[in-house]
């Protein structure tokens, strides 16, 4: 297993897998494993290894393959340190929040990142939570079925993350329903577009961000108030529950047959920056983490958080998304959340 477990690391020198330092300070999710759709539009297949640090067949993550096959310490530092640039400052929480967790089933991780004391500031603790969930109904039930059995889990996850003192979370892409844009069909999914200030999602988050003093980035599908327009959009929600703003996902996969321009297009919000009691963040919408400088301008207009929440599949850009999260971080000065939908998704229908 050793030598696998090297060459392994040779290709993945750089990779960090969800519940990697550098989540900041919490993450929260149902599995470490990725998103698949089973339409014609994204990967199908699922990996037939097994054995130790593999779930249903696949791999359960990174760090639960090292552990599994290098028995000395210190070479398992040595992998950290390689990959992450240290080893990952784990934070022990509540025997209240690890019980929640338990009982509804989430994995939950927690890790620090300190900083460099100063002499003229106080140090901020800041406790950011990254929710990873499955859909919870199958894609052919109702609409409303399948968007308030979302809300019921969202609404458990979001009570563990606020036992565990979380500050700021970020759902994932499109968190409300399944993620559909692979089958290029209008119905039944343009009826989970809603409106960013009014629509049931909105209301939803705010009561939660209101009970427990959190800010929320709620990632939907956007239908405009105006123009009747579809976006993918993040909404940010303050402590309150006040609508604080939003930002539309402004650039757009076109892989191959995948294309999302068939529901919305390039965004049109720039890149703001959201100036909370937390401290000031923004989100770079999935595709968005290809583009340098789409991180960049963020960091440029005084972003210290930038989330990126994502629907991509293993096989297609595991490698790559972490990569380039901590890059961005370690090019732009600022903390970077990776945040990537789990499960598996089928369609009734190939495009």
């Amino acid at each position: 297993p050793i030598p696998k477990m090297a060459a392994a690391l040779n290709r993945l020198r750089h990779l960090a897998v969800p519940g990697s330092p550098w989540k900041i300070v919490s993450s929260l999710s149902l599995t470490t494993r990725s998103f698949r759709s089973t339409s014609g539009a994204r990967d199908s297949t699922v990996p037939k290894t097994s054995g130790v640090g593999y779930v249903d067949g696949e791999i359960e993550s990174l760090e639960a393959a090292i552990h599994s096959h290098v028995s000395d310490s210190k070479d398992k530092g040595e992998m950290e340190r390689i990959l992450y640039g240290a080893s990952p400052n784990i934070l022990q929480l509540s025997k209240e929040a690890t019980t929640k967790a338990k009982d509804i089933k989430v994995d939950l991780k927690a890790f620090k990142i300190g900083a460099a004391t100063e002499q003229t500031r106080a140090p901020r603790v800041v406790r950011i939570g990254a929710i990873q969930n499955k859909i919870c109904a199958p894609t052919d039930a109702p609409v409303i079925e399948q968007r308030n059995s979302i809300f019921r889990r969202i609404e458990e996850i979001i009570e563990v993350a606020a036992t565990a003192g979380v500050n700021v979370v970020c759902l994932q892409e499109c968190w409300t329903g399944p993620f559909f844009f692979c089958t290029r069909e209008k119905q039944p999914w343009m009826e989970f577009a809603e409106s960013a200030r009014n629509g049931d999602s909105f209301h939803f988050i705010s009561e939660l961000a209101r009970k427990h003093r959190m800010v929320i980035v709620s990632p939907i599908l956007e239908r405009d108030d105006h123009k009747n327009t579809i976006w993918n959009t993040a909404v940010v929600v303050d402590q309150t529950g006040r609508y604080m703003g939003k930002h539309r996902k402004n650039h757009i996969p076109r892989v191959g047959d995948f294309n999302e321009s068939t529901y919305y297009m390039e965004g049109n919000t720039g890149h703001p920056v959201f100036e909370t009691i937390y401290g000031k963040i923004a989100i770079n919408i999935c595709y968005g983490r290809h583009h340098p400088l789409n991180w960049m301008m963020f960091g440029l207009n005084g972003a210290e958080i930038v989330f990126n929440p994502s629907a991509t599949v293993g096989k297609l850009s595991e490698p790559l998304w972490p990569i380039e999260a901590r890059n961005a971080a370690i090019a732009n000065h600022y903390f970077a959340v990776g945040i990537n939908r789990v499960g598996t998704e089928e369609f009734p229908n190939e495009f």
